[in-house]
């Protein structure tokens, strides 16, 4: 499947680097899709001197009118990683709503407008793959991230649906609910315990091995699974005193 064109929507994250590095060899060609140009161009010279072609588009993915735009500048790609991803400020989020309404649109909104299009092509065409990372916030919510919970809960239960109906086509969607993953976006987070949190690298290679099993839905690293598995079942009536 690498050896087809692949979109990265949110290159610029670190997941995603380290995706597109692990997957740059001689004759892959990308489409990186992100907001900051500096950082793109950085990001489409490393994979470059690894000897992969490169298409660099700017886009601002939280303005939902800009990707009709976009979709048009990507649509040679057949797979596509959707990454762009904001961590909410959750007391910031529970007392102004522009916060959380800015958090949804990112996390949940955006996302979706994009799926909207891309599958609708990809079940034309009957070929193609679409890899979406969700998170296990979204498993259950919590006092301390309920409204990034929130959007990536609704952003799971879209790709189940989605993933039923492209099924037919013959059009794969993954769906990655990752843990912690020591990232900038997670750099002024405790990294306590340590033993929960994993690199991008290790995240990423467990991504590409999904991906290129057809895998449907992930944990990575794989113990968050279970870790959520218990979390669920947790009866409300407990769940609701506890401190998470």
């Amino acid at each position: 499947m690498s050896q087809s064109p692949i979109a990265i929507i949110g290159a610029t994250s670190g997941v995603a680097q380290c995706v597109a590095r692990q997957l740059a060899t001689s004759g892959v060609e990308f489409y990186l899709v992100a907001r900051n140009a500096e950082k793109l161009s950085q990001v489409a010279a490393d994979l470059t001197a690894r000897g992969a072609t490169v298409h660099e588009v700017v886009a601002e993915l939280a303005d939902l009118n800009e990707h009709t735009s976009l979709l048009a500048n990507i649509e040679a790609a057949e797979h596509y990683f959707i990454f762009h991803s904001s961590l909410t400020d959750q007391d910031a989020a529970k007392t102004d709503w522009q916060v959380a309404e800015d958090s949804l649109n990112v996390n949940l909104l955006s996302p979706l407008s994009l799926l909207h299009g891309l599958a609708n092509t990809l079940e034309q065409s009957g070929s193609g793959s679409l890899v979406v990372v969700s998170s296990v916030a979204g498993d259950r919510g919590r006092a301390s991230n309920y409204w990034y919970g929130t959007a990536k809960g609704a952003l799971s239960i879209h790709c189940e649906g989605l993933r039923n109906r492209l099924m037919k086509a013959g059009v794969p969607l993954m769906t990655v609910k990752p843990g912690f993953i020591d990232t900038a976006m997670t750099a002024h987070i405790p990294k306590q315990p340590a033993i929960l949190w994993a690199s991008p690298e290790t995240v990423a290679e467990q991504i590409i091995k999904g991906w290129q099993k057809n895998k449907d839905v992930i944990y990575t690293p794989g113990f968050w699974r279970w870790i959520m598995f218990i979390i669920t079942r947790i009866p409300e009536a407990i769940f609701k005193r506890l401190s998470l």
